[in-house]
C-alpha cells in the first residue's frame, strides 16, 4: 500500500464525550476516516502515523441526519469513524499532532 493512500485514510480525530471516555476506559481512540478506508488500512495509517501498535479496529457508517436547509428538506452527510484500540501502554497525544 502506498505512502500517499495511508495519508489519505485518517481525515481527524474525532473529539466528543464519548471519545473522552472511550479513550480514558478502553484505550480507545476515534477518528474520522474516508468512506473507502478497510480495518487493514486503518490499522496500518495510525501505526505508521503515530508510531504505536494497533491491537483492533472497529468501523461504523454514520448515516448523515435529515434536517431542513432554509425550509427546505436536505440532509447532511454520510461519513465513516474507526475506533482504534492500542496496545497495553500505548497512547497518542491527540494534541501534539492537531
Amino acid at each position: 500500500m502506498s505512502s500517499e493512500r495511508l495519508a489519505t485514510i485518517l481525515k481527524a480525530p474525532h473529539v466528543s464525550e464519548k471519545a473522552a471516555r472511550t479513550q480514558e476506559l478502553a484505550n480507545q481512540y476515534v477518528f474520522e476516516v474516508a468512506q473507502d478506508a478497510t480495518k487493514a488500512e486503518v490499522k496500518a495509517a495510525v501505526e505508521q502515523m503515530f508510531s504505536v501498535k494497533v491491537d483492533r479496529v472497529t468501523v461504523v457508517n454514520v448515516k448523515g441526519k435529515a434536517k431542513g436547509f432554509k425550509g427546505r428538506p436536505g440532509t447532511r452527510g454520510s461519513w465513516r469513524k474507526a475506533y482504534v484500540r492500542l496496545g497495553e501502554g500505548q497512547s497518542i497525544d491527540l494534541m501534539a499532532k492537531a
